[in-house]
């Protein structure tokens, strides 16, 4: 049984599932020991249509000039910290925790600013 008075090593869990293994663990665990002089990108999560990732920056943003298009979906929420995109031809996005938005595969974005105190933490859905 598992419980806030375990040690957090100990906290994963791992049953059986129709074959397949179910993972419990925290979105937060781990922050500190992460080496964030790159933004940290991690899956997640991986199904047949749909991948999940969490998204650690540390004032980061993307390169000047630079455009992300994706050619899935996207569906991100800030869990902690902020952030501002950008997206072409229309007014900066800023996002708050708590904050989410959804992307169309395709459009034309980019991450202007992330906070570094605290870190932005996102979960991000890319799906068709």
């Amino acid at each position: 049984m598992w419980s806030d008075a375990m040690p957090k090593s100990d906290r994963r869990r791992y049953s059986g599932v129709k074959g397949k293994r179910m993972i419990v663990n925290n979105i937060f665990e781990n922050l500190s020991d992460l080496d964030l002089s790159d933004e940290y990108i991690e899956k997640i999560f991986e199904g047949e249509n749909v991948y999940v990732e969490r998204i650690v920056s540390k004032a980061h943003c993307t390169k000047p000039g630079e455009w992300l298009k994706q050619e899935l979906n996207e569906w991100v929420i800030v869990l902690s910290g902020r952030a501002v995109l950008s997206f072409e031809g229309e007014p900066d996005v800023k996002l708050k925790s708590g904050d989410y938005i959804f992307i169309p595969a395709h459009k034309l974005h980019r991450v202007k600013e992330t906070s570094s105190e605290p870190n932005c933490v996102w979960l991000t859905f890319f799906f068709k």
